[in-house]
């Protein structure tokens, strides 16, 4: 029986999850002048950050899940699905800012 602590410990994982893919989903979104190249980099690379990240968080989170697609669901399928959906979905465009021509 996993504690109370874990499943915070978890709760804050997901978040940071969360909190990562949108980050990289804006970072392609912003770096890549293509229609849809951002979102294949997204879905290619995010992933494995995640996976790393969930390896890496494995070392200090109690064990709460019993079997791995279960963790993967939980820890890379829901923070990135969340972290697209805040990027696309909440976070204005990037075209729609204006930026200076030259910083000279």
């Amino acid at each position: 029986m996993a504690s109370l602590l874990a499943f915070g410990l978890l709760a804050v994982a997901v978040a940071v999850h969360t909190l990562v893919a949108a980050v990289l989903a804006r970072f392609f979104r912003i770096r890549l002048n293509t229609r849809w190249g951002w979102v294949a980099y997204s879905f290619m690379i995010t992933p494995l950050v995640l996976v790393f990240l969930t390896m890496v968080s494995g070392m200090v989170i109690p064990p709460v899940f019993t079997s791995a697609p279960l963790l993967l669901a939980v820890m890379v399928g829901v923070p990135l699905a969340l972290g697209f959906t805040i990027d696309v979905l909440y976070v204005p465009p990037p075209e729609e800012y204006e930026l200076p021509e030259s910083a000279d």
